[in-house]
């Protein structure tokens, strides 16, 4: 990988940092499509999940007064068993699969009536969210859009959201980076030093974003949050469905 690329990535990734360090969301889905783009898909995965375990890890650092242990326990249950369950299939998606994924299920989660919605609050919900994120980490790269659903239906203020999710995050994705390293056919390698560039612009990125998020309000917060998933969603479902149509179109049409 030259150096003129290693660089373009370095400042991606400190810029979705930035952003996830915000919103708790959005720029993990930013990050893993580019990798996508660029990256065979185990390497991206493997790459990606350094890069979030690093964002979120420090993200958790710094706002952990505000952690909510209990609903982190449910939601590591819930991965352990997916993943568990995950082994004995070894499936690694296309491309195009996996970014129609990402995009789809936020936005057929908003078709979902709300007393119907999971609850960070409830013990079995953390537990089946956890199942559920840990399978859409294995299949697209990330599960933010749909947790971030789950925790945005809750009572948790901003920083509380950004805190446990953030741990939630840190254990999906050490799960994700054992299984696209170690467990499948064609495991991933990751460069050292790409590797530690992820983890300090990651780091970078997320401490930028902390006076930005003291000085917004719980409601500009959800609102902004509710407006970044809608958007990142389509332009993957359009994005991935291209690559799918792609191979269909004859050379010239």
């Amino acid at each position: 990988m030259s150096p003129v690329l290693i660089a373009v990535i370095a400042l991606v990734m400190v810029g979705t940092s930035f952003l996830s360090g915000i919103f708790g969301m959005a720029g993990g889905m930013v990050l893993v499509g580019v990798l996508l783009a660029i990256l065979p898909v185990p390497t991206a995965m493997a790459l990606h999940a350094i890069t979030q375990m690093a964002s979120n890890g420090w993200r958790a650092l710094i706002w952990r007064a505000h952690v909510r242990w209990r609903i982190v326990g449910a939601y590591v249950i819930g991965c352990a068993l997916a993943v568990g369950v995950w082994s004995l299939w070894l499936y690694v998606p296309s491309k195009a699969l996996a970014l129609i994924g990402l995009g789809a299920l936020p936005l057929a989660t908003r078709f979902v009536p709300a007393h119907l919605r999971a609850r960070p609050e409830h013990f079995g919900h953390g537990i089946g969210q956890g199942a559920v994120s840990m399978m859409l980490m294995l299949l697209t790269g990330v599960a933010g859009p749909q947790l971030d659903q789950f925790f945005l239906g809750g009572a948790l203020d901003r920083r509380q959201i950004i805190a446990t999710k953030g741990i939630c995050q840190l254990f999906g994705h050490s799960f994700k980076l054992v299984y696209f390293s170690a467990l499948i056919d064609n495991a991933a390698s990751v460069d050292p030093m790409l590797a530690a560039v992820a983890v300090t612009a990651s780091m970078i990125g997320t401490g930028l974003s902390k006076k930005v998020l003291e000085a917004m309000s719980d409601a500009q917060y959800r609102r902004w949050a509710d407006r970044i998933i809608l958007g990142i969603s389509v332009y993957y479902v359009a994005y991935g469905g291209y690559l799918l149509a792609a191979p269909m179109v004859p050379a010239g049409a």
